[in-house]
């Protein structure tokens, strides 16, 4: 396996956004100047706003753009010029040591690690990351787009993100950078913590049989292509009423 160097100036960070203002200043501070970031704000709040005034404009990029997730996240990996893209939302903040754990995992082509939480429904986020360790350990990625690095000419080479998805395109991505033989690692001690949890306020079991039922279908190739633009109401709701909130603000 070749050595391959991991600087924090051959990162970039790829980040959507819809209405993130109340959580775009704790991921800002969790995120080191030097690595390069694209925003592809989707929103109609000051989310672009502050970015563009927390960050150096010569490591910062960003785009008022209406798009979905998947959207968002293709347009930012074809903008990239770094060889690495992470792949993460605004809702986290990445562990102190996050990139210094990185750095071991340099000879691989993909690495995603856990979503955790410092406060609330801590326990459902341990179980997950503890999901994602057997599903990888059966030779299934489990993959999340909140803490996600692959290369950039691999997200190319596999033909990026599926843009009939708005939702688990993270997850579809990583099935077929494994299934075109690359080197995949699951990194437990590189996790992100939530600082959001609307998703899971709707019902942990909801969301649970949401994740898993999906991805199996998609996995499967058993989904319908008429659901592959659905999110069945799951996502879309919760942005709208975050959207309405920060209206109202």
């Amino acid at each position: 396996m070749k050595g391959v160097s991991m600087q924090l100036s051959d990162i970039t960070v790829v980040l959507p956004t819809l209405n993130e203002e109340k959580n775009i200043r704790n991921f800002l501070a969790s995120l080191p100047n030097a690595c390069h970031l694209i925003l592809v704000d989707a929103g109609d709040d000051k989310t672009a706003e502050i970015v563009a005034q927390h960050r150096l404009p010569e490591f910062t990029q960003v785009l008022r753009l209406k798009s979905t997730i998947s959207e968002a996240r293709q347009i930012g990996a074809g903008l990239a010029k770094t060889e690495w893209l992470l792949f993460t939302d605004a809702d986290v903040v990445l562990a102190p040591a996050y990139f210094h754990a990185l750095s071991k995992y340099a000879e691989f082509d993909c690495i995603y690690g856990a979503k955790l939480s410092h406060t609330r429904f801590r326990r459902y986020y341990h179980w997950f990351a503890y999901g994602q360790r057997l599903s990888h350990k059966i030779g299934i990625p489990a993959a999340s787009g909140s803490n996600l690095l692959v290369r950039r000419s691999i997200v190319t080479d596999v033909g990026g993100f599926d843009p009939e998805l708005i939702c688990n395109e993270d997850s579809e991505l990583v099935w077929r950078i494994k299934r075109a033989g690359y080197r995949i690692a699951f990194a437990p001690d590189t996790p992100v913590y939530a600082t959001d949890h609307r998703r899971l306020e709707k019902g942990t079991l909801r969301k649970t049989f949401h994740s898993v039922f999906r991805c199996s279908l998609l996995y499967c190739d058993l989904i319908p292509a008429r659901w592959r633009k659905l999110d069945w109401g799951y996502w879309s709701h919760a942005q709208q009423g975050e959207s309405s909130a920060s209206a109202q603000d």
